[in-house]
């Protein structure tokens, strides 16, 4: 059985890439459509993270990193071999989101444009809904 789909945020996109043209991340961003592939590349020799995973766009260009709690899992799946499917579903304000789907599914974008509404008070002036879109299909317990 594979595993369930999930959205992951894109972050770290405020910084220039490494290429000779040192491409613009964002601008990048602003570039890709919902359902472009993306690709997903373990960077254990990344300084900062030995187990940061960068997504790059359909044309090669870094769009950011995966965030801290996913690309470990991630990244030890990919390295499993586990195959996976990934496609850019929306630009944020914090970078990002791209659609995974695993075990040869392909991912089907979600352009619902609400986020799933807090269920616990949260004080006032504090931003209860974070651009967070819950996938209620994934055990974050999962192996």
């Amino acid at each position: 059985m594979p595993l369930p789909a999930m959205s992951l945020a894109v972050v770290g996109v405020n910084h220039p890439n490494k290429d000779k043209s040192k491409s613009n991340r964002r601008f990048e961003i602003a570039l890709c459509k919902p359902g472009d592939p993306v690709e997903l590349r373990p960077e254990a020799k990344n300084i900062a993270d030995e187990a940061a995973v960068a997504v790059f766009s359909d044309r090669g260009i870094q769009i950011g990193y995966l965030t801290a709690e996913r690309c470990g899992r991630i990244g030890a799946l990919i390295r499993e071999g586990r195959e996976l499917h990934a496609v850019f579903q929306r630009d944020a304000r914090h970078g990002a989101w791209i659609r995974v789907a695993f075990d040869g599914e392909d991912p089907v974008v979600d352009l619902s444009p609400t986020p799933l509404v807090p269920t616990k008070q949260v004080a006032e002036g504090v931003d209860a809904v974070p651009e967070f879109y819950a996938d209620p299909d994934w055990d974050d317990d999962y192996g």
